[in-house]
């Protein structure tokens, strides 16, 4: 049967989500992900709708998990911000659904490496790294996130020296971390 969502704060997020749970979670998830086994993830190629009177768009990334029983998806809103502005230029919203009747139940690496390399910037950017640096010790950390000074003209965009790629599997992260979330909530809310 069918529940109220519950939504959960960023701060219980914080709380609930831990990475060592985690981790192995993702690496199956991405590893069913990369076989291409419909039963197990399906994940189409993210839908954006631009939003030009205020210079923004919207991505919709969504998984679906038939073996888990996982539905999910992100809501990502993306804003060209003026300088000072106090609004941020990305906000997020995971939303997991119940995969049988369609309602929201709730609003890799090699062992020896020394460097962690994460490619963009901003919240998500920022989990990455606190997840990775939990994880494993680094002697530094390498960020390259210059998409934003390429698309406004401040920087060159080197188009010879560039390959653009799709980041396919981040729906599937968001929607295992979602379910792990989900489901330490309901133990620790009995």
């Amino acid at each position: 049967m069918a529940e109220p969502p519950v939504v959960i704060w960023k701060h219980e997020v914080k709380r609930l989500l831990r990475y060592k749970e985690l981790i192995p979670r993702l690496e199956e998830a991405l590893g069913k992900f990369s076989r291409r086994d419909s039963a197990e993830v399906i994940q189409p190629v993210r839908t954006t709708v631009a939003l030009q009177k205020h210079n923004g768009f919207m991505g919709l990334m969504p998984t679906y998990m038939e073996n888990d029983g996982v539905l999910c998806t992100k809501c990502v809103c993306f804003y060209k911000r003026e300088d000072g502005s106090t609004l941020p230029s990305t906000q997020a919203t995971v939303m997991l659904l119940d995969p049988e009747y369609g309602n929201v139940k709730a609003l890799l690496m090699h062992p020896d490496a020394d460097v962690l390399t994460i490619i963009g910037t901003g919240n998500q950017a920022l989990s990455h790294y606190n997840v990775f640096t939990e994880m494993f010790s680094f002697k530094e950390a390498d960020i390259f996130a210059e998409l934003g000074e390429v698309i406004n003209g401040t920087k060159p965009a080197h188009r010879d020296k560039t390959t653009v790629f799709k980041s396919l599997g981040m729906a599937v992260e968001d929607a295992v971390s979602a379910k792990l979330v989900f489901d330490q909530w309901k133990v620790d809310t009995g």
